[in-house]
């Protein structure tokens, strides 16, 4: 702990210049006494650190003391930056050392790639979940034991919750590693290898149990193939339906259907679906703007739903419950 609060002294002299012993300790989050200690240690360690008495005083490096990095253009230092997404780093525990990393090749950056970096920082930022993500929720209960076990190759014990009946099941994980997609985590396991939602794990047990990871796999790889074949399946194995879309309206991959526009400006479209449960939620959020005419199934599931709105919201007084 100590040599790392070291090295962070001296990264922030390097990178800011002169700082007084009370603006060192309150960025280190130590006592004032803790500082004083440090720096007489950083000097007995031959570091060239010099103190200045008086208002305008502090700690500053001999001019010219510094690691450089060297062979970085102006782009790879940006990218540097950009790459770094704090929260995700935080959600795996490793928020201060994401902070501590680019302390540090910012400091050994020159000052003209370094004026870059900074650039970056203060001009981009990403921000991974989707709007509607929901904050409250937190992390995945699990994510730092699944994470932990990827790092040590550690087979996991859980109890997974799946669409599909029955819904709740166990499974024994060889977790190779984890990838954030929109916000949301997932686990790429054996045997198989599989792809799991870390959020879905409702219990877990470590084991004790070593795997052996398969012989040239490469996550970014698999994760890019699973994610052809899962739209390659998803359009292979999606249904039709046939529509009624107001005039102005348009679905994705819709095709006209021959004849000319109703007296209302309607027109009919065939468009794929990827299941009747899929196509009524998504046609329920645009209202009277598309009646759909087939599926028999899916045409009554909405005609079912806009009655039950309908028995709720005319049975209900302004302002009031049931």
């Amino acid at each position: 702990m100590k040599s790392s609060r070291l090295v962070s002294i001296l990264l922030l002299l390097q990178t800011r210049g002169r700082m007084t012993a009370a603006q060192l300790a309150q960025e280190l989050e130590v006592s004032v006494r803790t500082v004083y200690r440090d720096v007489e240690a950083l000097g007995a360690a031959g570091v060239p650190l010099y103190g200045d008495a008086g208002h305008a005083g502090g700690y500053r490096l001999l001019d010219g003391y510094r690691t450089r990095l060297t062979g970085l253009t102006a782009g790879e230092a940006e990218a540097l930056f950009l790459a770094g997404v704090p929260g995700p780093a935080a959600q795996l525990g490793l928020g201060p050392v994401l902070a501590a990393a680019q302390l540090k090749v910012r400091a050994a950056l020159p000052p003209p790639l370094r004026a870059h970096a900074d650039r970056i920082s203060g001009r981009f930022h990403l921000d991974a979940p989707g709007w509607y993500a929901d904050a409250a929720a937190g992390d995945p209960a699990h994510l730092a034991a699944v994470a932990d076990a990827v790092w040590n190759d550690r087979v996991l014990s859980v109890v997974y919750r799946r669409w599909r009946e029955p819904t709740d099941v166990e499974r024994r994980l060889e977790p190779y590693g984890l990838v954030l997609k929109a916000g949301r985590w997932y686990v790429v396991a054996g045997p198989g290898p599989r792809t799991f939602r870390v959020d879905q794990i409702l219990e877990l047990t470590v084991s004790q149990e070593v795997f052996t990871r398969p012989e040239g796999f490469d996550l970014a790889s698999h994760w890019t193939a699973y994610q052809r074949g899962f739209h390659e399946r998803l359009y292979r194995d999606r249904q039709e339906a046939v529509v009624r879309l107001a005039p102005g309206v348009t679905l994705p991959r819709a095709v006209p259907l021959d004849g000319p526009a109703g007296p209302d400006g309607r027109t009919v479209v065939r468009v794929p679906i990827e299941s009747v449960e899929h196509a009524h939620a998504d046609f329920l959020r645009l209202g009277t703007d598309v009646e759909v005419l087939r599926p028999p199934e899916l045409r009554e599931r909405i005609a079912r739903t806009v009655r039950e709105l309908a028995a709720r919201y005319g049975n209900s007084r302004a302002g009031g419950g049931d």
